[in-house]
């Protein structure tokens, strides 16, 4: 069995092999010669392993096409990505509507709290999503008397959110 070839006998015979394969693999060229490095790292470290069974030739191909197959695996597990077109509209909300809209909540919020508690009663509940019938029953008064207060609290808040404006 002879030795090893070193690096560079490997490198200077087979680097265009090399460099192929990882073509064939990779169209992008950064990533490309990411793939290049990789595979020409793991032929370093798998020089001393070589027992003559195979041409070196043959041995570097392998380790490159393993290589290879390693790195279009986790290119196939990464999100994909594009360019970012900036006149593309948005759907989210701008940072000003944003604060616009957290504002306008601060002010409700303010508002309920000054509310007389039977008023603020009926409000938060209606914010909360229950319906009349389900206020009254929480509260233990009936239906009409929810529907009042919702329409007094209404008011009430209107007053308030016009004088904040």
């Amino acid at each position: 069995m002879s030795p090893p070839p070193t690096f560079r006998t490997v490198v200077e015979d087979h680097g265009p092999m090399l460099s192929r394969i990882a073509a064939a693999y990779e169209a992008n060229p950064a990533l490309r010669e990411e793939l290049n490095q990789e595979i020409l790292l793991a032929v370093w470290r798998a020089l001393p392993a070589w027992r003559g069974e195979a041409s070196v030739r043959t041995f570097a191909a392998r380790i490159a096409h393993n290589r290879a197959v390693d790195h279009v695996a986790r290119q196939a597990a990464r999100p994909r990505s594009a360019v970012l077109d900036e006149s593309l509209p948005s759907a989210a909300p701008s940072p000003l509507e944003t604060l616009e809209q957290r504002d306008r909540h601060e002010r409700l919020l303010r508002a309920v709290r000054r509310l007389p508690l039977p008023l603020r009663q009926v409000t938060i509940q209606t914010l909360e999503g229950f319906t009349p019938a389900e206020i009254a029953e929480v509260l233990g008064v009936n239906a009409n008397t929810v529907s009042i207060r919702l329409t007094r609290a209404k008011a009430a808040l209107k007053l308030e959110m016009e004088k904040g404006s």
